[in-house]
């Protein structure tokens, strides 16, 4: 069995432009050929039918074919031809014999094509016609005298001499079929190498099977994909994300059209700078919904040609993180508690191993009364259980790594306006106190006291975390709430203030910060209620 030989796309891409070309340029020859040859049997029919009127109004030749005058005839006639392009001339009588015959072809014989009875009749004509000396465009003219029809003058041109002369009218035209034909070739390869490196030497059937594999990839992606151009027309986009932004359109309906049709102003998407870097976890709103979002560049051949934008709802991600930090911080609470309470009980146990009761019914009235004091604060204070839960379970955790969380007598906190939840708010409040602790740890100079102000008895709630810490670094403070920055060595940090700074900025109110006196750093927050 013969082996099939199988062809690259470019290759029958490129062959298949040649055979066209040659096809085309053939046909192109076959016309050109055929307008020159009629065309050149046209002008000369014409021509030779000029020269037989001329010669046959010429009053000798008149005068000497009424005489039959065969030597005169020739001398006036052959000098006539050799300035004749002409392939022959002959001079007839009125019986159509011939008087001269440029090819010294034997007098008084018959003209012969059977083309003269026209001429006989006074009318001059061009033909093609079989003569003595071959076949002949011929042009025929009556010689009249007195207006009788005494003779006929022929000129001819003889067929192979046209066609020779065809042939060398045709050369340049052939000579320019071929440069062209050339072109055609250097382009046909060329452009077949452009496709070639355009498809990255991909077959078409290897190009579907991709675009039917990307289909089905975006589709089963949780996170939403939108690929956009440089003029943020939509290239590709996936379900997820047309459910995400409530896109109602089909698929088919968003292809190439405008990104800003959708979603509105938003300095990620459309902002200049930062367009030639990509963008890792950005925190952003696309309408409405807050989302976490990536951007990556498309690049081709060195070049931006657009960005694949992938998001998720960054409440899911909200959801998730913040259940993850309640169970970190009840833990951690938990282990503060118990540690806390170990250490209560090897004293307890001490104290009654001594036999010393009285100090040891003294000190836990001292606890327990301390403790009741911090929780019946919080608890009237604060009307929101989770807040409570929260202050409780730092307050501990401050007491374990030696710090003293002090709650300013006027906080109070009844409810939260509707622009932020309460996981929200507990990430602020929780961020804000985690930092103030690690700073005061990093301070030996401190008094290792944090202050904590919480208020909502005006329009807008008040947050205030002061601490004795090491203060912020002078070359982080114009980016200390953009994402990974940070003043601790380990990576999982950067991403708290930047978070505080998020759910702020979505509830319409701001943060500031400033130094507080002798050492450390005052964070306020203040969130509108309405």
């Amino acid at each position: 069995m013969r082996k099939r030989i199988h062809l690259s796309f470019t290759t029958k891409l490129f062959f298949s432009l040649l055979i066209f070309s040659l096809i085309i340029l053939a046909l192109l020859q076959s016309y050109i050929w055929n307008l020159t040859e009629t065309s050149l049997y046209r002008s000369l029919g014409e021509k030779a039918q000029i020269q037989a009127k001329e010669l046959a109004v010429i009053p000798s030749l008149i005068k000497y074919v009424e005489e039959r005058d065969t030597d005169k005839i020739a001398q006036l006639i052959s000098d006539i031809y050799e300035q004749s392009d002409a392939s022959y001339i002959v001079i007839g009588d009125a019986q159509a014999y011939r008087l001269y015959h440029t090819a010294n072809s034997a007098l008084n014989s018959p003209m012969v094509g059977g083309d003269n009875h026209e001429v006989l009749s006074g009318n001059s004509s061009v033909t093609i016609s079989q003569g003595s000396l071959g076949l002949a465009l011929r042009g025929k003219a009556p010689i009249i005298d007195k207006g009788k029809v005494i003779g006929i003058v022929s000129v001819g041109y003889m067929i192979d001499d046209i066609h020779v002369l065809h042939v060398n009218q045709f050369i340049p035209i052939i000579i320019f079929c071929s440069l062209l034909f050339l072109a055609l070739f250097i382009f046909s390869f060329c452009f077949s190498k452009s496709i070639k490196k355009q498809m990255f030497n991909l077959e078409p059937n290897e190009i579907a099977l991709l675009v039917k594999s990307q289909k089905s990839i975006m589709e089963s992606i949780f996170e939403g994909i939108i690929a956009i151009d440089l003029n943020y027309k939509i290239i590709n986009i996936n379900q997820s994300a047309r459910s995400m932004l409530n896109f109602n359109n089909h698929d088919d309906d968003l292809l190439n059209r405008n990104l800003r049709d959708f979603i509105q102003s938003n300095d990620f998407i459309y902002g200049s700078d930062n367009q030639n870097q990509d963008i890792h976890d950005y925190i952003c709103y696309f309408n409405e919904t807050s989302v976490i979002a990536n951007r990556i560049r498309i690049i081709v051949d060195d070049k931006i040609q657009g960005w694949v934008i992938t998001f998720r709802n960054f409440n899911d991600i909200n959801v998730l993180s913040m259940q993850l930090t309640q169970v970190t911080q009840y833990v951690d609470n938990l282990r503060a508690i118990r540690h806390e309470h170990l250490n209560w009980m090897a004293t307890l146990s001490g104290l009654i191993y001594m036999k010393r009761y009285d100090e040891a019914q003294s000190f836990i009235a001292l606890h327990s009364a301390d403790n009741q004091n911090n929780l019946d604060f919080i608890t009237q204070h604060f009307k929101i259980a989770a807040i409570c839960g929260l202050l409780i379970g730092k307050y501990s955790k401050s007491h374990e790594i030696g710090l003293n969380l002090i709650f300013d007598p006027a906080c109070q906190l009844n409810a939260l306006p509707t622009s932020i939840s309460e996981t929200e708010f507990m990430s602020i409040l929780g961020n804000l106190l985690d930092n103030a602790f690690n700073a005061c740890l990093k301070n030996d100079n401190g008094d290792k006291s944090i202050y904590l102000y919480i208020s909502d008895a005006t329009d807008e709630i008040v947050i205030e975390v002061s601490d004795q810490g090491c203060g912020v670094e002078e070359e982080l403070r114009d980016s200390i709430f953009e994402p990974g920055v940070t003043s601790q060595d380990s990576k999982e940090h950067g991403i708290g203030l930047h978070l505080v700074s998020t759910y702020i900025k979505k509830a319409n109110g701001y943060i500031t910060f400033g130094d507080n006196q002798p050492y450390g750093t005052i964070f306020s927050v203040f969130i509108p209620k309405k």
